[in-house]
Parts: structure tokens; C-alpha cells; sequence
């Protein structure tokens, strides 16, 4: 088997970081991240003191690199519609995410453990939405099913925060998660959230084809935090 080597997802995160390499759409990307709704381009401006045709060339190139989502808002203006600018689901949070969030992460997982369910059960919640983010992604043309498959578990591996990196042959693939973006609530309950994480890969993997886990290593395993995977020829 090959060595290890970092994946190259399909949006590279080497764009993702020259696009808030810069100071101002670095300001801009923490303003709309604070905001508990979407800003138009005058508001972050405002913000910000500085002109809407500042700031609206660095929304477009975060935009550009998927960092942000754009609705249309027409209601009371006159003229052209004004675009409403949030951060993309898959967006990374740069730590912004509500304090709420960890909090209610930790309180479920100990509900999880209270109710002392089944590994089977808890692999199940986690191929749920394997199975709901597979049906959501398109191969692309002319790629065989093997490497589609692959390339999209890597892709929303990476979109996750697993910075995942992959080795392997034409039968086979290691896919190794060099980051854990659960990693305090792993080390706690790792039967649970490892378990989540499983599920995870085994639904996209099973519903996209191509592709199937011959094993999955979790946190306390020997060789943890990687899924062995056997590819169709």
C-alpha cells in the first residue's frame, strides 16, 4: 500500500484560505459569521465604514470559493432586488459557531449515554444521515463508480472537518482522518460518537455504490480513526 497522502477535495481548502487570507473579506467573513440572519452588502459595509463597492467584490470571491450563500430579497425596495449574503452550510465556523452549540452537543451525547442504547441503534442515527448527504451529492460524468464514490466521501469528509487523507490501489483505499472535529466529545463517549461517525461513512459509501467499508477503526482502536474501504472494479 502507498503512503498516506492528503486529499485534494473537489473545492480545494487552499482557496478557501487565500479568500480570507485577506484583511478586509476576512472582516467581512467574521461580520456575516457573528450575524444571526443574512446582511446585504450596504449593511456589512456599514458595518465595516467602508463603501458598498468595496465590499462587494470580496463577497462575490467568497462566494466564488463556496464560503457563501446569496438569497434575493425584493420586498420594499425599488429598483433591482438587493442580495442577502450568509455563510454556506459546509463553510468552515472559525470558532463563531454559537456557544450553544457545544453545549447542546454535550448534553445529548450524555442523554445518548444515559439511555444506554445499542451500538447498532446509534450506527443507524449516523448512516441516516450518510444516507440523507449521499442523495444530495451528483457523480460526476464519465468517472468510474469506485473514484466517484471515493471522491465524494473524501470531499464531504473534508467539508466536515476530518481533513481526511487517502492511500491505497485500485482494490482497496485507507482513508484516514487526520483531524477530528468531534475529538473532546469522542474522547468522552467514544463507543457513541465514533459509532455516529461510522454510520456516517457506511451510509454515503452504501448509498453512492461503488465502493464498500471493510473496516472502520475508531478512536480507540490501535490504527484509529480510519475506514478501510474495498473498491469495485
Amino acid at each position: 500500500m502507498t503512503e498516506v497522502a492528503r486529499n485534494a477535495p473537489a473545492t480545494p481548502r487552499l482557496d478557501v484560505l487565500k479568500a480570507l487570507g485577506d484583511n478586509t473579506r476576512y472582516a467581512i467573513y467574521l461580520e456575516l459569521a457573528r450575524s444571526p440572519r443574512p446582511l446585504a452588502t450596504a449593511e456589512v459595509a456599514e458595518t465595516l465604514g467602508l463603501h458598498p463597492n468595496t465590499v462587494r467584490p470580496h463577497l462575490e470571491r467568497m462566494r466564488e470559493v463556496g464560503l457563501l450563500t446569496i438569497e434575493t430579497d425584493a420586498r420594499g425596495t425599488v429598483g433591482r432586488p438587493q442580495h442577502l449574503y450568509s455563510l454556506a452550510p459546509d463553510a468552515p465556523s472559525l470558532g463563531l459557531e454559537p456557544a450553544t452549540f457545544p453545549v447542546l452537543a454535550r448534553m445529548l451525547l450524555r442523554v445518548a449515554a444515559t439511555a444506554e442504547l445499542g451500538r447498532d441503534e446509534v450506527v443507524e442515527a449516523g448512516r441516516e444521515q450518510g444516507e440523507a448527504d449521499a442523495a444530495t451529492m451528483t457523480p460526476p460524468d464519465g468517472v468510474p463508480p469506485a473514484a466517484a464514490c471515493l471522491e465524494a466521501l473524501l470531499a464531504r469528509l473534508d467539508a466536515l472537518g476530518f481533513d481526511p487523507a487517502v492511500a491505497g490501489d485500485d482494490e482497496t483505499a485507507t482513508v484516514a482522518f487526520t483531524h477530528c472535529p468531534f475529538r473532546e466529545l469522542a474522547e468522552a463517549q467514544p463507543d457513541i460518537v465514533c459509532a455516529l461517525h461510522e454510520g456516517l461513512v457506511e451510509g454515503i459509501v452504501d448509498t453512492l455504490g461503488g465502493a464498500a467499508v471493510e473496516a472502520f477503526h475508531p478512536l480507540t482502536h490501535p490504527s484509529a480513526c480510519q475506514v478501510q474501504l474495498a473498491l469495485s472494479r
